[in-house]
């Protein structure tokens, strides 16, 4: 009978059986979710094949399970492609600085999470600070454009920085405005259609992502970022018991939203691949690859737009990136 090696390798991590020998001929990339993690696995899958000679495979698991398959090293899962930091501190914590069965690569790229207004709104009611959207004008401005309410996107539903947007607004007293919840996809065919007519719009926005590329945004400044501040914040390597930042999410306890404070910009994400310690011996270059590879935001935003907005395929855009950056991939792979 034949078997689903995929399967048995995913099975292998929540059951916490070691892996068949044959798995560990081929290097695992944990494909995420999101496009633009997807974007980089797809790249560093296309350079081990084209420029390492490796058998590769990507297999889809929640974060726990890739972390829990890297720290065995057995091969069922080798690579997770976009660890944001100091969002998964706490994986950060235990595999990469206490256990050391998780590496990361050198240099991370940077991430940032912002709310945005558009710049021809920004230059026509003078938008560029948070404080702004208390000013009864910008109010009326908005709540004309919206039938009688002035309103927001700050994302999807089920978003963890959807809660964080709710949070901030509460805590920066903006309570004129009402939050619009809506699917990613429903969202992006509105800031199409408004901003063509420039219409009054105040969105989430966040790099790398094509919206950012595609559109000239502006983003609102917030008071800087002091420290996380929550007590289930304390492990963190930025907590401060008076930081701006205390956060619960729903699952910490049913009255996070009013338990909850911020009152500042978000902390600037560093975003870093992770590899399995074990690859040092199992496959030495791939392991020397993986931690000098570098990538940069403007990058990854190319990628994104390119499988996120033009729908193509994140093979083909991986392959064809790598073709035209022949330098900066021979410096991946510079001793190898």
């Amino acid at each position: 009978m034949k078997k689903n090696w995929t399967a048995l390798a995913l099975a292998a991590v929540v059951a916490g059986t070691s892996m068949p020998a044959q798995a560990q001929d081929t290097i695992s990339i944990g494909e995420q979710s999101w496009t633009g993690a997807r974007a980089i696995g797809f790249v560093l899958k296309a350079v081990m094949e084209k420029r390492l000679g490796a058998k590769t495979d990507m297999k889809k698991a929640d974060l726990a399970a890739m972390f829990a398959a890297m720290d065995k090293g057995d091969g069922s899962i080798d690579v997770v492609p976009d660890l944001w930091m100091p969002n998964q501190f706490t994986f950060w914590n235990k595999f990469i600085k206490d256990a050391k069965t998780v590496n990361a690569n050198g240099q991370p790229y940077k991430g940032t999470a912002n709310v945005c207004v558009p710049k021809y709104l920004s230059e026509k009611l003078n938008i560029k600070k948070i404080d702004d959207l208390k000013r009864p004008d910008v109010i009326k401005a908005f709540a004309d454009a919206g039938g009688g309410k002035a309103t927001y996107w700050p994302g999807a539903s089920g978003w963890a920085s959807t809660n964080f947007w709710l949070i901030k607004f509460k805590s920066y007293g903006l309570k004129d405005w009402e939050a619009t919840i809506v699917d990613d996809q429903v969202f992006r065919a509105k800031l199409d259609a408004d901003y063509k007519k420039q219409a009054p719009l105040l969105m989430y926005c966040w790099e790398p992502e094509w919206m950012t590329l595609a559109y000239d945004l502006v983003k609102l400044e917030e008071p800087p970022f002091n420290g996380f501040s929550a007590d289930n914040q304390k492990d963190h390597p930025l907590y401060k018991a008076d930081g701006c930042y205390k956060m619960y999410q729903p699952k910490d306890r049913p009255d996070w939203l009013e338990a909850s404070s911020i009152t500042c910009a978000n902390p600037a994400n560093e975003v870093w691949v992770a590899y399995s310690a074990s690859l040092a011996k199992r496959n030495p270059k791939v392991a020397k690859f993986l931690s000098q590879v570098k990538f940069d935001t403007a990058d990854v935003g190319s990628w994104i737009m390119a499988i996120g907005r033009d729908k193509k395929d994140p093979q083909d855009v991986a392959e064809a990136w790598i073709a035209a950056n022949k330098a900066k991939v021979d410096a991946w792979l510079a001793g190898i």
